[in-house]
Formats: C-alpha cells, sequence, structure tokens
C-alpha cells in the first residue's frame, strides 16, 4: 500500500466519542471555580466596598479638603454613586488583575500540574482544548466585573440610601437610567480588558509558569498605562488601549456620549484578536511534553 494510500485511511476512533463533548464548559467552570485563587480573588473583590466605606466613614466626606470635584466627591451621595466610585477606584489597575489571573492561569497551570499532556491524550482535541479554558477564563473575568458593583450597591445603599447617581458636573440620573448607565459602563471596562485577557491567554500557551503569565500580562498592560502618560508621542496614543480606559466615564455624565467608548472598543478588540489568534495558531504546533 502506497504512503498517499495509507495517509488517506480514516483514523479510528472509539465508539460513542465526539469531539465536540470532550472538557466541556460547565466541568471546566467547576474546576475553575473550586480552585484557592478563585475564591481568594472573590473575598478581594466582595471586600473592596467594605474597605471604601470604612475609609469614608472614618476619613468623612470625599471631597471637602479640596476645591475640585470629580466622581469620587459624590460617592456618599447614594448607593448608586458608591457603586460608581468602586468601579472608578478599581478599574485601573485592581480589576486587571483578575481577568490575568482567570486567562492566563489556564494553559499554564495544567503544563505546570504536568496534565496538559494527559489532557491532550483523553483525547481532547487542541482548539476544544483552548476554546473551553478561554471561555471559562471570560466567564469567570466577567463575573469578577459584575461582582464587584452589586456588592458595591449592596453596601452603599444600606449605608447612604437608595437614591439618583449625582453627577459631578452637576444634575442627577434617575435611579433607572443610573442602572442602565452602570450597566454600560461594566460592559465597557470588560471590553476594555479584553486586550489583558488575551495577553494573558496568549503567554499561558507560550510558558508553562502560570506566574509568568499572568505577571507578564499585568506588566505589559501597566507598561501600556504609563505609555499613554507620555504625551510627547502625541496620536500615536490613540493607538493605545490604556488610552481608552477611562472612556467610560461619558456614561455618568448628563448626556450620554459613545463617541471614544466605540474608538476604545475597536482598538482593544482589534488587538484581542489578534492575540486569541496567535494563541490558538502557536498551540496548534506546539510540542506538548508537560
Amino acid at each position: 500500500m502506497s504512503k498517499l494510500a495509507e495517509r488517506a485511511e480514516p483514523v479510528e476512533v472509539a465508539d460513542g466519542y465526539r469531539a465536540g463533548r470532550t472538557l466541556p464548559f460547565r466541568v471546566e467552570l467547576v474546576r475553575q471555580l473550586k480552585r484557592r485563587r478563585t475564591m481568594v480573588m472573590g473575598g478581594v473583590l466582595f471586600a473592596l466596598p467594605i474597605i471604601l466605606l470604612i475609609a469614608f466613614q472614618v476619613g468623612g466626606d470625599p471631597g471637602g479638603n479640596n476645591n475640585r470635584v470629580n466622581l469620587m466627591d459624590t460617592a456618599t451621595a447614594s448607593g448608586a454613586n458608591f457603586a460608581a466610585v468602586n468601579l472608578f477606584s478599581a478599574a485601573g489597575f485592581l480589576l486587571v488583575i483578575p481577568v490575568a489571573l482567570f486567562c492566563g492561569d489556564t494553559v499554564a497551570s495544567e503544563a505546570s500540574w504536568s496534565s496538559l499532556r494527559y489532557l491532550l491524550a483523553a483525547p481532547v482535541p487542541r482548539a476544544r482544548l483552548l476554546w473551553s479554558k478561554l471561555a471559562v477564563g471570560l466567564s469567570l473575568s466577567l463575573a469578577a466585573l459584575v461582582l464587584l458593583p452589586i456588592v458595591a450597591l449592596v453596601v452603599g445603599t444600606a449605608a447612604y440610601g437608595w437614591g439618583p447617581l449625582e453627577l459631578p458636573t452637576g444634575g442627577t440620573l434617575p435611579t433607572d437610567t443610573a442602572a442602565v448607565r452602570i450597566l454600560i459602563v461594566v460592559a465597557y471596562i470588560m471590553v476594555s480588558q479584553l486586550v489583558t485577557a488575551a495577553l494573558a491567554f496568549w503567554l499561558s500557551t507560550r510558558t508553562d509558569a502560570p506566574l509568568g503569565a499572568v505577571g507578564g500580562a499585568v506588566f505589559l498592560t501597566i507598561i501600556g498605562s504609563v505609555l499613554d502618560e507620555v504625551t510627547a508621542l502625541g496620536d500615536w496614543r490613540h493607538f493605545l488601549p490604556a488610552h481608552w480606559q477611562y472612556a467610560w466615564l461619558d456614561a455618568v455624565q448628563p448626556q450620554l456620549h459613545w463617541t471614544d467608548m466605540i474608538q476604545g472598543t475597536s482598538i482593544s478588540v482589534t488587538y484581542a484578536l489578534v492575540l486569541f489568534a496567535l494563541a490558538f495558531r502557536g498551540f496548534a504546533r506546539k510540542d506538548v511534553v508537560s
């Protein structure tokens, strides 16, 4: 039999085997939820609103000692304001960590445990494994971003009452409008964090060290923020995802403006798609020995 004929022969698989049913989303999600780092990160995000509440109780009126009005000055106006301030405080750095952790500590952790090769020998197709890991990582990241404002809204409402969202520029937003605006803010923060998620996920396919993938993604995100502060770069800064990370502040204005959020979304999604594609392409050709 010729080599060409041998290659043309179908590959035999076990009865009942379906590649699409291997490593289902539910199984991987339960595995990740039971991990200690997931519980610790959830506890940190749950505790942040309580810590800010204690700080405001000890320090008094957040805007009482300066003449500059910003979102932080309205923190104690209502539960909605307290939730917005928590997002403002955490969006720059703290929310980067769970996204990098949940998306970077995925494939690399399996490699560090020497279980990755056994998953692929199960057999779980490589693309299927990455899709399952990525879906769970993004789902946990979104859950982390949603957990913070929900806890903050509950804590803030208990401490300062339920009321409209007071704007630092003057005026208020009714509670129903404020709820929609906060949802828009959370959605935009998640989209803006896709670059960090993609960086972490790509690095997770390139290294056997989870800390390297997570730390590398956080480090590169910080570098992007530092470069955005270099005004000498001029318009080049518009190509940095970090330049648009606070574009969601347009959602807590009297009139909702979409221009900056649309630009930020296009930049983030473009970078993320390229990095996700590199992750799938590189892992498909990788010699997995861990």
